[in-house]
């Protein structure tokens, strides 16, 4: 029988040159998908970060992680529209309860 509800977790590291107007707006924006139809336990800004090897030529990222619980089809969306999103540069989802 599938789980109802699970506990994830997200990391997604962004471009720093989009500027603080634009982080705050994609943070802001993954918080409401997942609210939808789930709830967010915390999102934990962790700011700008050395990056361990470059990124499309980029040495720093401005990472964020958030906790949520959800129907397994929230991170199955959620995944989607990270790898769509512009400024975006790399993103993981994993599943806290397996």
């Amino acid at each position: 029988m599938a789980k109802v509800n699970a506990n994830y977790e997200v990391v997604y590291i962004m471009d720093p040159a989009i500027g603080e107007e634009n982080i705050a707006a994609l943070i802001q924006k993954f918080k409401t998908l997942v609210e939808a139809s789930g709830t967010v336990t915390a999102v934990d800004d962790w700011g700008k970060r050395r990056l361990a090897y470059p990124i499309n030529d980029l040495n720093e990222g401005f990472y964020v992680l958030m906790t949520f619980t959800s129907s397994p089809e929230i991170p199955k969306e959620l995944d989607r529209v990270l790898k769509i999103t512009d400024g975006i540069m790399r993103s993981m989802i994993i599943c806290k309860d397996e």
